[in-house]
C-alpha cells in the first residue's frame, strides 16, 4: 500500500519499510512483520496486507538494508536459495534487533496508531520475534517456525508479553532435539505458548511456498489473530 522510512538507530542512515493499513480501523494496533530470507518480498507484503485486513497497521522492515538494500527473492530457484542464505549469514543479527526496536517505535507513532504494538516473524523473523520477545517492550510477539531458538532459551526468563510460537514437526532446519528442547524450555512460561504442527515442513505457513499447508497454516494463523487481538485490541 505505501513505504515509509524508519531512521537507524546507530545514526548509519535510514531503511524502507512496507505499510499496509486497515480500512476503518482508528486507532489501530500496530504489528511490525519481520522478514523471512528472502527479503520484504511479495509474501511479506501479502503478509502485510492479511494482517491490515485484521484490523492493526501492518509494518515490514528491509532488514538487510546494510547488505543490500530492496532484496525480493523467492524459493523457486537454486541460485536465489544461495543468495538467501549468503545474505543470512552475513546478516547482524543484534543491529537487526535494534532496527526492529526503532520500528516498533516508529509503528507506536504512525498516524492512526493506537500506541500498542506487536511483532509477527517468520524464519529469519521467527527467530528475531522470539529475541523481540526478550529484549523488547513489544506487547506481544509471534514467531513461526523460527531457526536456532534452542539457543535463545537463555534469556527466555526477560519474557514480559505474550509470546506465542509455531514449530512445523517436520522442520528440515530445526533437528528433532532442538525443536523438543524449545517445547521444554518454554514450559511453565506463564507469557509463552508454543505449538507444534504435526507432519508439516518448514515455511508451512507461506501460501504458494513449497511447502504450504492450508490445514496447518489456517490454524496457525487462526492462532496469530486471536492473539493479536487479545494483546492489541
Amino acid at each position: 500500500m505505501s513505504e515509509t522510512r524508519i531512521a537507524a538507530p546507530d545514526g548509519t542512515g535510514d531503511f524502507a519499510a512496507y505499510v499496509a493499513t486497515p480500512e476503518g480501523k482508528d486507532p489501530a494496533g500496530a504489528v511490525v512483520v519481520i522478514q523471512e530470507i528472502f527479503g520484504v518480498n511479495e509474501s511479506m507484503r501479502k503478509i502485510c496486507d492479511w494482517v491490515a485486513d485484521l484490523g492493526f497497521i501492518a509494518v515490514c522492515p528491509d532488514l538487510f538494508w546494510r547488505i543490500e538494500p530492496g532484496v525480493q527473492l523467492t524459493d523457486g530457484s537454486e541460485a536465489e536459495w544461495k543468495k538467501a542464505f549468503a545474505l543470512m549469514n552475513a546478516f547482524d543479527q543484534d543491529k537487526g534487533v535494534e532496527d526492529l526496536k526503532a520500528t516498533l517505535a516508529h509503528a507506536r507513532a504512525m498516524p492512526g496508531a493506537s500506541g500498542k504494538a506487536g511483532t509477527i516473524g517468520f524464519c529469519l523473523g521467527g527467530r528475531l520475534a522470539f529475541l523481540m520477545a526478550e529484549r523488547s517492550d513489544s506487547d506481544v510477539n509471534v514467531s513461526y517456525y523460527g531457526v536456532g531458538l534452542d539457543g535463545l532459551l537463555g534469556e527466555a526468563g526477560a519474557i514480559r508479553a505474550p509470546l506465542l510460537v509455531h514449530i512445523a514437526e517436520k522442520d528440515r532446519f530445526v533437528p528433532p532435539e532442538a525443536r523438543d528442547k524449545v517445547v521444554a524450555g518454554l514450559q511453565g512460561n506463564p507469557h509463552a505458548e508454543v505449538h507444534v504442527y504435526p507432519g508439516v515442513d518448514h515455511a508451512f505457513a507461506r501460501m504458494g511456498g513449497h511447502s504450504w499447508d492450508g490445514r496447518a497454516a489456517t490454524i496457525a494463523n487462526g492462532r496469530t489473530a486471536e492473539a493479536l487481538a487479545a494483546a492489541l485490541g
